[in-house]
């Protein structure tokens, strides 16, 4: 497939896309459908999270026919959504495309612009820095209406899940400036972290099987949380400086153990036994059998 230079990208027509959009305004018009009809933005918010997790799933398998199912899934939360918006007056589909096609044009100019970016963390650095802008301006834009200018990181949803906010929280703030000057700094606060949590935990009551006992000593549990917490946080700083994107290790991990734990069942299950009856050594032996059918 040949490539397409920017100045080649034209403007093309998208019918199927708008008779979509005809469909969802149909499914909500007074003699639509009596579900779709009913809906508001929060009725189906969840649905949103729902359906991007599961267009994730689709693209990390490399399941293409799946994919285009599931994005489809995503596109049918942003167009309903438009829609009930439009029905009640706040906006259309076309202010939202044409609103995150001026964001996208405008934070890309080394695109778009004369700002040089030569490879992918050179961009994030210039997104850093237009977003950076951006927030000046509707602070300054706030502030001359009398309203409170929103805080750096009122951005980040309090709902992304706790890895990936601190992906935000931490880009956000070493973009306002407070940041370590490099990886071997921000190492060096992962050992100092480390060690405050070995002190809370070895200051905590336990029980017989190593775990904080949270009824002799609520406080202490709390105490050892915090620090776990901290100990997390700074090696998801280790991975931006590294340039590394933190949720998506931990997800291949995670897909990783997955595929190891499988063969461990499958080679059990083929000896007639369950993985739960074996011995430590045994299960050892299977788990290593596993890393070397990965190599």
């Amino acid at each position: 497939m040949a490539e397409t230079c920017v100045a080649d990208v034209q403007v093309r027509p998208h019918p199927a896309f708008d008779e979509f959009i005809a469909t969802i305004e149909a499914l909500r018009a007074p003699d639509g459908c009596p579900w779709d009809k009913v809906q508001t933005h929060q009725s189906i918010a969840s649905n949103m999270v729902e359906e991007a997790y599961e267009a994730v799933d689709a693209i990390e398998a490399d399941d293409v026919p799946h994919m285009v199912e599931e994005l489809g899934d995503v596109l049918l939360q942003v167009v309903l959504q438009s829609q009930i918006a439009a029905d009640a007056g706040e906006f259309t589909i076309n202010d939202v495309c044409r609103a995150v096609n001026e964001k996208i044009v405008r934070r890309h100019p080394h695109v778009f612009g004369d700002v040089q970016a030569g490879d992918a963390n050179e961009v994030l650095d210039v997104w850093d820095q237009i977003k950076m802008a951006e927030k000046e301006a509707a602070d300054a834009a706030a502030d001359g209406a009398g309203a409170v200018p929103e805080g750096l990181l009122d951005g980040v949803p309090r709902s992304f899940p706790a890895l990936m906010q601190a992906q935000k929280i931490s880009r956000k703030a070493a973009s306002a400036g407070f940041d370590w000057p490099d990886v071997e700094a921000v190492w060096a606060k992962v050992d100092e972290e480390v060690a405050e949590l070995r002190e809370a935990y070895g200051a905590a009551p336990k029980s017989s099987n190593g775990k904080v006992d949270a009824e002799a000593s609520p406080a202490a549990k709390a105490a050892v949380e915090l620090e776990l917490g901290d100990v997390l946080f700074s090696l998801v700083n280790v991975a931006r400086k590294m340039g590394v994107n933190a949720e998506e290790a931990l997800r291949g991990t995670c897909g990783k153990f997955r595929e190891r734990w499988a063969f461990m069942e499958g080679a059990a299950a083929g000896q007639g036994r369950r993985i739960e009856d074996m011995t430590a050594d045994e299960r050892e032996t299977l788990w290593q059998m596993a890393k070397m059918l990965e190599a």
